[in-house]
């Protein structure tokens, strides 16, 4: 990682994954690194309702296929589509997918309210 107090730069390849509510994790940008928002590149296969309290996502599927549960909404899912889920919005992936999502405020990992 290189990182100023003007740009961080991380590449993806350095971070190992780790299990939580949505499946494998890596951390691009972290709470810690101070950024405005957090970034997360993610491995969905089946992951556990939850919904967060004060932070919105927004995802990006960047590879393979799935669906998932918005409320009381389940949509199908794949590459180049954009989901946008509010704070307090219960939701889950499931499928084999490769997503990219943005977490606003940062502070994420801290705000995971699991429902199953």
């Amino acid at each position: 990682m290189n990182s100023s107090s003007t740009f961080l730069h991380r590449d993806p390849a350095d971070v190992k994954p780790w299990t939580e509510t949505c499946g494998q994790i890596r951390p691009l940008i972290e709470e810690k690194d101070g950024a405005a928002a957090e970034v997360h590149h993610l491995e969905i296969t089946d992951a556990k309702l939850h919904f967060h309290e004060r932070t919105d996502e927004i995802y990006y599927v960047i590879d393979g296929h799935g669906w998932m549960r918005l409320a009381d909404d389940e949509i199908e899912v794949r590459p180049g589509q954009v989901i946008y889920v509010p704070r307090g919005v219960k939701h889950k992936a499931w499928g084999a997918l490769k997503v990219l999502v943005v977490c606003v405020p940062r502070g994420v990992l801290h705000d995971v309210h699991e429902l199953e």
